[in-house]
């Protein structure tokens, strides 16, 4: 067995590099609250509860914080654009959260009908919410849910939800704010659809 000897420049080194990642955390933090400084109020105080809940992002620029696999969700996006939304009551919409879902094409109308803020993406197998709350996340995911598994309908769904986020601001809670009422897909849900020709096929653009 080999005997390490730590010179003193080792050390040094060793000091030196562990100093330098404690500088690149702290500057890495002190980046994130500088970059929400001056963001509008919505997107701050979102951004804010999202860095007190989950930590630092692990990407972020001056337009938006992200985190990945961080708690129930796959990717959280906070934005510095407030997107107005009136559902169902005024209120902007900043943080996007995603979970992997893959939801049947037949289904898109209705979830379209149901909330705007519902964002479906097909061929990576997502789908998201977008709103001011992550409680309202988890309730308009959960609701999309109950209209693919044909438990409510759209009308139900949109009745469900203003009358739970009425509850919620009055100080209660309900089961569709707290976590997900269903067990998150697992495994591949993405739909990379089909080739409608052969890529060697192609010579500098054109068909042999």
């Amino acid at each position: 067995m080999k005997t390490i000897i730590v010179t003193p420049l080792i050390t040094c080194i060793i000091i030196a590099v562990m100093a330098l990642q404690g500088v690149a955390q702290d500057m890495q933090q002190q980046q994130a609250s500088e970059i929400i400084d001056d963001w509008p109020e919505v997107a701050k105080e979102a951004a804010q509860n999202t860095i007190d809940e989950y930590g630092e992002p692990d990407e972020q620029n001056p337009e938006m914080l992200i985190w990945f696999d961080n708690g129930d969700w796959s990717k959280t996006v906070i934005q510095r654009e407030e997107i107005d939304h009136e559902f169902p009551m005024p209120h902007k919409d900043v943080l996007l959260q995603e979970i992997n879902y893959e939801v049947p094409p037949e289904k898109f109308t209705e979830l379209a009908k149901y909330d705007g803020s519902i964002i479906i993406e097909c061929t990576k197998g997502t789908i998201a919410a977008r709103c001011d709350k992550e409680g309202a996340n988890y309730l308009a995911i959960n609701l999309a849910h109950d209209i693919i598994e044909g438990k409510k309908s759209v009308e139900e769904a949109r009745n469900f939800y203003a009358e739970t986020i009425k509850h919620m601001m009055e100080g209660e809670s309900s089961e569709y704010l707290n976590g997900f009422i269903f067990d998150k897909p697992q495994g591949e849900t993405g739909d990379p659809d089909e080739a409608v020709f052969d890529m060697d096929e192609m010579d500098h653009g054109e068909m042999k």
